[in-house]
């Protein structure tokens, strides 16, 4: 969680919400990282979750993810949840809950639907304090200069 949260700084730095995602292997070795870049790319889907996902697809040269983990600072949204699950992702760890669009736990259970073909082991509250201070300082900020492309 802490790569993830490096991660989440630099989204920060550049001006993108924060958030970072990390994709390891059962082994526990990185195969991917990355933090959102949705006003870089001009490209709604360019959340961190999904950059890392395609990341680790390349090196692993297969669109299955079995027995991979994801770490990620925030709780992922219904999209990411749902690539999760498309790419058979193991378990998502994650720090903040999001309780206004949280797609495993909070808002929605996306990965644990019993109705689709693959569930998610989730655990949350990773570095809880850490993935919450730098999510709420940027909203803070953003807040304070009345919001720019957020």
């Amino acid at each position: 969680m802490k790569i993830a949260l490096t991660e989440a700084h630099k989204a920060y730095e550049m001006g993108e919400v924060p958030v970072g995602a990390v994709v390891t292997s059962s082994r526990g070795e990185v195969l991917s990282k990355s933090h959102n870049e949705t006003i870089k790319r001009n490209d709604p889907s360019a959340h961190a979750e999904i950059i890392a996902l395609r990341e680790a697809a390349e090196v692993l040269k297969n669109y299955r993810l079995n027995n991979t983990r994801i770490y990620v600072t925030i709780e992922p949204c219904v999209m990411c949840a749902g690539a999760f699950i498309h790419a058979r992702v193991e378990e998502v760890i994650f720090g903040v809950s999001d309780p206004k669009g949280g797609g495993l736990v909070t808002l929605y259970q996306v990965g644990n639907d019993a109705r689709l073909n693959h569930q998610l082991k989730v655990t949350s509250g990773v570095l809880k304090a850490e993935c919450g201070a730098i999510i709420q300082r940027f909203f803070h900020e953003k807040r304070k200069t009345k919001g720019k492309n957020v």
